[in-house]
C-alpha cells in the first residue's frame, strides 16, 4: 500500500507547482491584455513619438506573451515527460510482472481442464486423454484394476514404458475399501459379498488386460498395494489426469470428476514423486512383463500376484471378458476399435 500511496503521490502537483502555474497563467493573461491596450491606444493617438513609445510597448508585451505560452507550453510537456510518464511506465511494468505472475500461478496450482461428473463416458475427456497418451514416452497408472490403463493402451499404436500400482488381490482390505465404498451407490438390493466378488474378478481381468497389452510396451511394471486410494490416477509426460471417485458431489454419477494439469505444476510434481516412492519401494510387491514373457511365464505370476492358480481355460475365459469390456469401453467412449 505504502509504494502505491507513494506512485499515486507522484501523479498530484506540489503547492509549490499549483502556484507556478497559477501566476503563469496570470502572467500571460496580463501581458496579453496590456499588449492589446498598448496597440489600441496607439491606434487612437497622432503620429510622433509617444505614439511610437506605446506601439513599442504594446508590440514587445505582445512578443513576451508570445515567447511566455511557448515556454509554458514546452515546461508543461517537459513536466509531463518527467513526472507522469515515468509513473506510467512503472505501472505498466507492475500490471505485466502481476499478469505474469498469475499465470504461473495458474499453471502451477490450477487444471488446465475439468470434466465434470456425468452417467454417460465424456468423448472429449477420451479424446484428449488419448491424445496425451499417444504423445507419451512414459505411462503411469494408480488404479483398482488397471483393465482401463491395459484397453487404452490396445487402442493405441504407439510403444511405450507402463508403470501401474493397483490393488493387491492377497490382501483383504484391498477390497473391502472399494467394496465399501461402491456399497453406497448401489441399489438396496446389491450386497457386500456381490460387490466383492465383482472387485475380485475386474482384479483378475485386469491382470490379463496388462499382459495382452504387452505388445504396446517397452516392459510393464506392476506394484500391488493395499487398499489404494480411490482416486485413479494418469500421469503423461507432459500433463497428468485425477479421476475423483472420492469426490462426494459426483457420487451418484458412473464417470467422476476429473481434473488434467501440466508438466511443472504442484500437483503433477507431488503426484509423480509420490507414485515413484511407491512404485520403487521396497515394501510393495513388483512384478514386471515384457514382450518376451510368455503364457507360462503369466500364468506363473498370476498365481504370484493373486495367491490363485490360473489355468488354461479360465485364462480364455478371463481373455474373453477383458476383450468385452475394451469393446463396450471403445464403443461408449468413442475411441473406435
Amino acid at each position: 500500500m505504502k509504494h502505491v500511496a507513494a506512485a499515486g503521490g507522484r501523479l498530484r502537483r506540489t503547492p509549490l507547482q499549483e502556484i507556478f502555474w497559477t501566476r503563469t497563467s496570470l502572467l500571460l493573461t496580463v501581458l496579453v491584455v496590456v499588449a492589446g491596450l498598448s496597440l489600441w491606444i496607439a491606434g487612437l493617438m497622432d503620429p510622433g513619438t509617444g505614439k511610437n513609445l506605446v506601439t513599442s510597448l504594446g508590440t514587445g508585451t505582445l512578443i513576451s506573451a508570445i515567447v511566455g505560452f511557448g515556454q509554458t507550453l514546452i515546461t508543461a510537456s517537459a513536466s509531463q515527460r518527467a513526472l507522469v510518464t515515468p509513473v506510467i511506465e512503472e505501472s505498466r511494468r507492475a500490471m505485466e510482472d502481476l499478469s505474469a505472475e498469475y499465470r504461473a500461478l495458474n499453471k502451477e496450482f490450477f487444471p488446465t481442464d475439468v470434466f465434470e461428473a456425468t452417467t454417460d463416458p465424456d468423448p472429449a475427456f477420451n479424446r484428449k486423454l488419448m491424445a496425451d497418451l499417444d504423445a507419451t514416452r512414459q505411462y503411469f497408472f494408480r488404479g483398482f484394476s488397471g483393465r482401463h490403463a491395459a484397453a487404452r493402451l490396445l487402442l493405441s499404436r504407439t510403444e511405450r514404458e507402463l508403470r501401474a500400482v493397483i490393488a493387491d488381490p492377497r490382501d483383504s482390505s484391498s477390497i473391502s475399501g472399494r467394496a465399501r465404498y461402491l456399497l453406497r451407490r448401489e441399489p438396496v438390493d446389491v450386497d457386500y459379498e456381490q460387490i466383492q466378488s465383482r472387485l475380485e474378478e475386474e482384479i483378475r481381468i485386469g491382470l490379463v488386460g496388462l499382459f495382452l497389452a504387452r505388445s504396446r510396451c517397452a516392459s510393464v511394471d506392476i506394484t500391488v498395494v493395499a487398499d489404494p486410494p480411490l482416486d485413479r490416477l494418469e500421469m503423461f509426460d507432459d500433463s497428468v489426469w485425477v479421476s475423483l471417485y472420492s469426490d462426494v458431489r459426483g457420487a451418484t454419477k458412473l464417470y467422476p470428476r476429473s481434473l488434467r494439469f501440466t508438466e511443472g505444476s504442484f500437483l503433477y510434481n507431488m503426484e509423480r514423486a509420490e507414485f515413484v516412492r511407491v512404485s520403487q519401494s521396497r515394501n510393495g510387491r513388483h512384478f514386471r512383463i515384457t514382450s518376451a514373457t510368455t503364457r507360462t511365464d503369466f500364468l506363473a505370476l498370476f498365481e504370484k500376484i493373486t495367491g490363485s492358480p490360473l489355468s488354461e481355460e479360465q485364462f480364455r475365459e478371463l481373455e474373453g471378458k477383458f476383450h468385452a469390456f475394451r469393446a463396450e469401453f471403445s464403443a461408449v467412449a468413442e475411441l473406435g476399435s
